[in-house]
């Protein structure tokens, strides 16, 4: 009745970060005169890890960017990103619940994002929901950003590895997700598809095999309608 694993993304799925990376995105680009607009930041680098986020700014522009000044942008975003969450931030409705009750239940977790640790771990101390993770797989791990399966891969991977009495290569796992490029990242990797309406309307999700609109809607009763490999369905509770 429940899915033998489950790999969330983190941004736009446990917490709302995606206008933090915007902004942050906005305050160093701009002065160089490569800002843009927040539909181009969601038409286009939602979903891109920062090194191929700025590598996408500066390819846009016309612009050439050498490895030591991507490091030091990548550095710079971070330092910047870490004092804003450290303010606190908020995490998507039903999503800390959902964590807790897949773990109670023995479900291995793991995280798949484009993030850095460093901008994720800070903020799953802050929820409370660390410990429930198994492996976090971020840009730090991967040398390829989602819709590259790469992250997914590892986190299967791991998982793999660290459950063998429990999981197999044919189990049913899961991933959650909110991003054309993270469904397709997923679906890459051999995974099913829950996403989540959180960044895009249903109709840019297509790819999932189910869709929800919050992730409460994850009940007992919503898990056993999604078919494992199946078309794209809406699940209601």
């Amino acid at each position: 009745m429940y899915p033998d694993a489950v790999i969330f993304d983190f941004d736009g799925v446990i917490v709302d970060t995606e206008p933090i990376h915007y902004q942050v995105f906005q305050q160093i680009l701009e002065p160089l005169g490569m800002g843009y607009s927040w539909q181009e930041y969601t038409d286009t680098y939602m979903g891109f890890d920062d090194r191929d986020a700025f590598r996408e700014a500066f390819r846009t522009a016309g612009k050439e960017l050498g490895n030591d000044t991507l490091q030091t942008l990548i550095n710079q975003k971070a330092s910047l990103f870490e004092q804003v969450v450290a303010r606190g931030v908020v995490p998507y409705p039903g999503v800390v619940e959902l964590i807790k009750d897949l773990s109670d239940k023995q479900i291995p977790l793991a995280i798949s994002s484009g993030a850095l640790r460093s901008d994720i771990m800070p903020i799953l101390e802050q929820l409370g929901i660390k410990q429930n993770f198994t492996h976090i797989v971020t840009a730090d791990d991967v040398p390829q950003s989602k819709p590259h399966p790469a992250s997914y891969l590892k986190a299967k991977e791991l998982l793999l590895h660290s459950f063998p009495e429990q999981l197999n290569p044919k189990s049913s796992i899961f991933a959650i997700e909110d991003t054309p490029a993270g469904i397709q990242s997923a679906k890459g990797a051999g995974l099913n598809v829950v996403a989540v309406t959180n960044s895009y309307p249903i109709a840019k999700l297509g790819q999932a095999d189910a869709t929800v609109q919050i992730l409460s809607e994850l009940s007992t009763r919503a898990w056993t309608q999604i078919p494992p490999h199946g078309t794209s369905i809406k699940v209601s509770c």
